[in-house]
């Protein structure tokens, strides 16, 4: 036998290696209730970004003035309101000029009021995204708060103009103001993660979510001060159980200056974080079932 003979017998009679058994990821849905996973979200940090572009673009799509209508619609209902409330009614404003102090309330307000009508319908708005692959769901009423984010932060703009204008210098609690901020996102991602996963369920709600935030607006001190005689009653114990209530009210007294009501402050953040953990929660527990209802 030839040493080619002996080198074929050898590879034939060699035991073949089998191919390597493919990974499987199995994905079993979980039971009970489920909290945020950071970890996901951070993952998905890019698609949140997106969709948060995508929402401020579509927003502003074919139109004339673009962002600017994110001043316009803060800064005309303050005209409203100074002409009705400041001047026919005379509603106090303190020594602040009335246009300042109503325009300071209606900024922080504007971004409250629309992020939740946005994140209360950004599930059911997003129907065939949802039933085509997966990511974290949460993501999509985040996003619609994020994108009103963006323009709280282009009418911040307008309101150093007309604090120019009136010649109202910051005051130092300024600092507080992005904390301040930062609870009205927390309170609006938890209202709003809440009315979107009932949207999906209870379409009523498309109706129900611009009267309540109507109906909200007048339970928050935005165009108009504290009196004293609700100052000295039991209803200044009650009123900043409205998450808005102190945080508005903190937002405006922390820039244009004012007394900063410890108790409406810590109140008012509190039920925002207790709304942001219960929202949460709730989206989590039934969104499973959003690619089959909605």
């Amino acid at each position: 036998m030839t040493n080619m003979d002996m080198t074929l017998a050898r590879e034939v009679a060699a035991p073949v290696e089998s191919a390597p058994t493919p990974r499987r990821t199995v994905i079993r849905a979980r039971r009970g209730w489920r909290g945020i996973d950071p970890g996901e979200l951070w993952r998905y940090r890019e698609l949140l970004f997106f969709l948060t572009w995508r929402d401020v673009k579509v927003r502003y799509k074919q139109t004339a003035l673009g962002a600017a209508w994110a001043i316009l619609q803060p800064l005309m209902t303050m005209i409203v309101f100074s002409i009705f409330f400041g001047r026919l009614a005379g509603v106090s404003s303190g020594a602040i000029p009335y246009p300042l102090f109503a325009f300071a309330g209606l900024l922080p307000w504007t971004f409250f009021a629309n992020a939740i009508s946005g994140a209360g319908l950004s599930v059911v708005g997003s129907e065939r995204l949802i039933t085509k692959i997966y990511f974290p769901r949460l993501i999509i009423p985040i996003s619609a708060v994020s994108a009103g984010l963006v323009d709280f932060l282009i009418a911040m703009g307008m309101l150093g103009v007309i604090m120019a204008w009136y010649g109202v210098v910051p005051s130092p609690a300024i600092i507080l103001a992005p904390i301040l901020v930062a609870g009205l996102f927390l309170g609006a991602v938890g209202v709003g993660s809440l009315l979107a996963a009932l949207n999906v369920s209870y379409r009523d709600f498309r109706y129900v979510i611009p009267f309540m935030v109507q109906l909200w607006m007048f339970c928050t001190p935005t165009i108009y001060l504290q009196s004293d005689r609700l100052a000295e009653s039991g209803w200044r114990f009650v009123l900043p159980l409205n998450p808005a209530y102190g945080l508005i009210k903190g937002f405006r007294a922390s820039v244009l200056g004012g007394e900063l009501e410890p108790y409406s402050l810590a109140v008012s953040l509190s039920v925002a974080l207790l709304s942001f953990v219960a929202g949460i929660l709730y989206f989590r527990r039934v969104e499973r079932g959003f690619a089959d209802i909605i």
